[in-house]
């Protein structure tokens, strides 16, 4: 069977952080449908706005249709299932979580797997972006489109796999300007999916040799990360009993040509705090455990408590009451200057703080206050107005520089924590 780009109508299933700007972009030169089960995020992009700040508005209103047209390129949005039948292309970009028990949580991929599966044809190609395991889309999603398509996979229907490469918050490093792994089930689909992506991405594509390839590539760019971060952490901590600054040091260390300048911080977010689980899971159900994921796992995700631990500590050391002292934490999203809250580690402290008997305050320009009650039980305040014993800088947003720290200070009591490096030095206690 041939496969035409000239023919592509193409559905884009999860309109997030990964899906929007990809709705956007294919949506200058195809028929795009931007689909989504929560009808409120369709009724906000089908009005123009992104509460996310990763859609270009500008192109957004340019590509938008008001109804859908497979006959013509453009964008249009909606949350009936009905309308995925008339597309051939699809396109997967839902999240893929960790449950409570760090393990892989494949619900919201199976679910959109089997609504496919419900309108496959012959000839129609599902191309996945979500974050999972190697092996995740041919054993776990393929069966499912089988099974709610009656379609045989590699006959009457195939897949692709093209991890994304999103990274929220950043307006330099764009859907386009980042190259994108491809890969198909047959070696003609694979030359179509990489064609169709290579018509989007100016950065150009690079063509995996299968789909478990590109897979394990995507589980391994952000477990690498992890790793690296995990290591500074663990200096972090270390340099801590020794009383010397690990940014001072780093700073020293980077002076070398081939040191790599990683900081210590904060690991969340929907890729480099839950991505090592999925590898790790992997290897796991094939008989081995993998010893340097996870420690760097369990590193990573103790700093939260290190810090809260650290700030009690130096308010003891400054005479403080604990129990009823108030508390400051400056940031709730999981990365500076955007309003991303997913997986936020920022939480651990907050939990801490308020185990000690400490009344916690959160402010965060960026974040979506609805979304952070909902998902935290935490109501942010809207102003700084109040004078705090304890401060810590856990998101260094560019509104932080402009912060009177003085002014919410509790005389020269107050103790201030800089997990970023973010704050003047001669402001601070004590920082990462």
């Amino acid at each position: 069977m041939g496969f035409n780009l000239e023919e592509s109508k193409i559905a884009i299933i999860g309109l997030g952080y990964v899906g929007l700007p990809l709705a956007i972009e294919f949506g200058k030169r195809y028929p795009v449908l931007g689909f989504d089960i929560n009808q409120s995020r369709i009724q906000e992009l089908s009005s123009g706005m992104d509460k996310t700040n990763e859609a270009d508005l500008i192109a957004l209103k340019e590509v938008a249709l008001p109804t859908s047209n497979t006959s013509s390129k453009g964008l249009f949005f909606s949350s009936d299932a009905n309308e995925l039948s008339r597309y051939n292309i699809f396109i997967v970009t839902v999240p893929t979580p960790i449950d409570n028990f760090k393990a892989p949580d494949l619900k919201p991929l199976l679910l959109a797997s089997e609504m496919l599966g419900k309108v496959l044809k012959e000839g129609d190609i599902v191309i996945y972006e979500s974050t999972v395991y190697p092996g995740c889309t041919e054993e776990d999603c393929v069966p499912a489109l089988e099974k709610h398509s009656g379609l045989v996979f590699n006959k009457n229907f195939y897949c692709g796999y093209s991890p994304e490469r999103i990274n929220p918050g950043d307006k330099i490093n764009t859907l386009t300007k980042i190259k994108k792994v491809t890969s198909g089930s047959t070696a003609q689909v694979a030359d179509f999916v990489d064609a169709l992506y290579a018509s989007i991405i100016t950065a150009g594509t690079h063509k995996a040799p299968s789909i478990k390839v590109a897979e394990a590539s995507k589980a391994i760019e952000n477990a690498q990360r992890d790793v690296n971060i995990s290591f500074v952490n663990e200096l972090a901590l270390i340099f801590d009993r020794m009383g010397i600054d690990t940014t001072d040091v780093i700073e020293a260390a980077a002076t070398k040509w081939n040191f790599l300048k990683y900081k210590p911080g904060l690991v969340g977010g929907h890729c480099i705090g839950v991505d090592p689980y999925y590898l790790a899971h992997k290897a796991e159900s094939l008989g081995y455990h993998p010893q340097v994921i996870l420690s760097g796992r369990r590193v990573n995700d103790n700093m939260g408590l290190f810090v809260a631990s650290k700030v009690v500590k130096l308010m003891i050391q400054k005479g403080q009451k604990i129990n009823g002292a108030k508390a400051l934490i400056l940031g709730i999203t999981f990365k500076e200057n955007c309003p991303d809250i997913r997986n936020s580690k920022v939480i651990d402290i907050y939990k801490e703080l308020v185990q000690y008997g400490i009344d916690v305050d959160v402010y965060d320009p960026h974040a979506n206050a609805h979304d952070v009650e909902k998902e935290f039980n935490i109501k942010l305040i809207d102003s700084l107005n109040k004078k705090y014993n304890a401060m810590i800088l856990a998101v260094s947003h560019a509104e932080f520089n402009n912060i009177d720290l003085k002014a919410i200070q509790n005389i020269d009591s107050t103790v201030i924590f800089d997990t970023k490096s973010f704050l003047p030095r001669r402001f601070v206690d004590a920082r990462l």
